[in-house]
C-alpha cells in the first residue's frame, strides 16, 4: 500500500476515522519505509503489529518475509486487512490492551494516544528483540525524559529499568490523514538487563507508581498515603519528590520499603 492510496481506501472501505480511537492514518511512504527499516526485520522473524489501520506498515512488513501477526479492534479495518493480506498474516480481532499477545521477536505499531500507555506497559512484560513505535511526540518525550524534567514519569522509569529507549525522529502532523493536532515521533525500544538490582521488582514498580501518582507530595508522604509504609517509618529520600530521583535512587527507596 502507498500513502497516496489512503483517500481511495477510506472511500472504498467506508472507514470514518474515530477520534475516540485516535485513528490518524500515515500517508507518507518514506516515513513508513523508515519505520519498518528501523525495526531490522529478517525473513522468518515473528512480527507483531498493533493497529494496522489501512495497512501502510502491514504491506511492508509482509514484504520482509516475516511471520506477521496484526491485532485490530475496528471491524471495518480488520475486514480490509483480512481481504488484502489474509493469506500472508495472522489477524487477531480485538482490543490490544485486553487480548493476549502472541510470542514475537519484533513489535511495530502506530499507537493511538489513548492506548499508548497500557500497550507500552504490556509490551515491557513480553520477551522480544526490538520495538519501533509511532506515538505522539509529547508521549515520546515522556518515554525518554531526563530526571528533573516535567516529562519525567513512571513510564520513563519503567522503560529505563527494562530497556534502552531512544527517539529516532519526529514526524510532522501533516504526514497523517486526518491531520492530528500534534506531531508524532518514532521511538525505538531494545530490552536489556536492568542497570541496577532491587530486592523485589514488584515492590519497585509499586513504589514507582505510588510516588508518581502523588508527584506533588514528598516521597515519604506519597508512600504513606499509598499504604506502602506505616506512619512513623522513614525511607531514603523521604523529603524529595519523585521527579528529582534517578531510577536507581527509586530502587533504594523500594529496597527500604521491602525491608520494612
Amino acid at each position: 500500500m502507498k500513502g497516496s492510496d489512503t483517500g481511495r481506501l477510506m472511500s472504498e472501505t467506508g472507514v470514518v476515522p474515530r477520534k475516540s480511537r485516535g485513528q490518524n492514518f500515515l500517508i507518507d511512504d518514506r516515513v513508513a519505509d523508515r519505520h519498518v527499516a528501523y525495526a531490522g526485520i529478517s525473513p522468518g522473524d515473528r512480527v507483531l503489529e498493533v493497529g494496522p489501520g489501512l495497512g501502510i506498515l502491514t504491506s511492508r512488513l509482509v514484504d520482509t518475509g516475516a511471520d506477521v501477526t496484526c491485532i485490530e479492534l475496528d471491524e471495518t479495518l480488520a475486514d480490509h486487512i483480512e481481504s488484502e493480506y489474509g493469506g500472508s498474516l495472522r489477524l487477531i480481532r480485538g482490543d490490544a490492551v485486553k487480548v493476549p499477545f502472541p510470542e514475537f521477536d519484533v513489535f511495530v505499531s502506530n499507537l493511538p494516544y489513548s492506548v499508548s500507555t497500557p500497550v507500552i506497559f504490556k509490551l515491557l512484560d513480553c520477551r522480544f528483540r526490538k520495538a519501533v513505535v509511532m506515538v505522539q511526540k509529547e508521549f515520546a518525550e515522556r518515554m525518554t525524559a531526563d530526571v528533573g524534567s516535567t516529562e519525567y514519569s513512571r513510564l520513563t522509569v519503567n522503560l529505563f529499568y527494562r530497556a534502552d529507549c531512544r527517539m529516532l525522529e519526529t514526524v510532522p502532523a501533516s504526514r497523517f490523514r486526518p491531520r492530528p493536532k500534534v506531531d508524532s515521533a518514532l521511538v525505538e525500544i531494545v530490552p536489556r538487563d536492568p542497570p541496577f538490582e532491587v530486592l523485589d521488582e514488584r515492590t519497585f514498580f509499586r513504589v514507582t507508581e505510588a510516588v508518581f501518582n502523588h508527584r506533588r507530595k514528598k516521597v515519604g508522604t506519597a508512600l504513606r498515603v499509598s499504604g506502602l509504609i506505616p506512619k512513623g517509618c522513614t525511607v531514603p529520600y523521604a523529603d524529595s519528590r519523585a521527579e528529582d530521583l534517578r531510577p536507581s535512587e527509586l530502587g533504594e527507596v523500594s529496597d527500604a520499603v521491602c525491608r520494612l
